[in-house]
């Protein structure tokens, strides 16, 4: 069962915020919380608040499921261009630079992990530990 959260209006750039999404995407939910609270960029506390409603939601559908049984994991983040405010800056001889506000739009998509991929996941761990 999977749980859906969405931030709109961010005023931050998309390409910053992408990469605050690119360290937690695939990762289960304990662990992005860990990096997220640790990271510096400014964008990372939005991140973190958004994966905590998005944990909240999960927990409203499955009021009878346990988070710490359930093998959460984020499935899938991303982050689309919101709008852009248009601005004008002095410049030299009257005339008039162009700053571009942006914006965006994040979603996190979390699920519970299949014993499959669990599976998958941990013979993939147990290869790499034997290199």
């Amino acid at each position: 069962m999977e749980a859906v959260a969405k931030l709109n209006n961010v005023p931050t750039s998309p390409r910053k915020m992408r990469m605050v999404a690119d360290l937690v995407r695939g990762k289960s939910v304990s662990k992005a919380l860990g990096i997220l609270k640790f990271e510096a960029n400014a964008g990372a506390a939005k991140v973190e608040k958004l994966l905590l409603s998005a944990l909240a939601n999960w927990q409203q559908k499955n009021e009878d499921a346990r988070i710490e049984e359930a093998n959460l994991y984020v499935k899938t983040i991303f982050v689309d261009e919101g709008k852009m405010l248009k601005r004008l800056r002095p410049a030299p001889q009257g005339r008039g630079y162009r700053i571009r506000k942006r914006s965006n739009h994040v979603t996190v998509v979390i699920d519970s992990m299949t014993d499959e991929q669990l599976e998958k996941l941990q013979s993939k761990k147990s290869k790499k530990a034997n290199k």
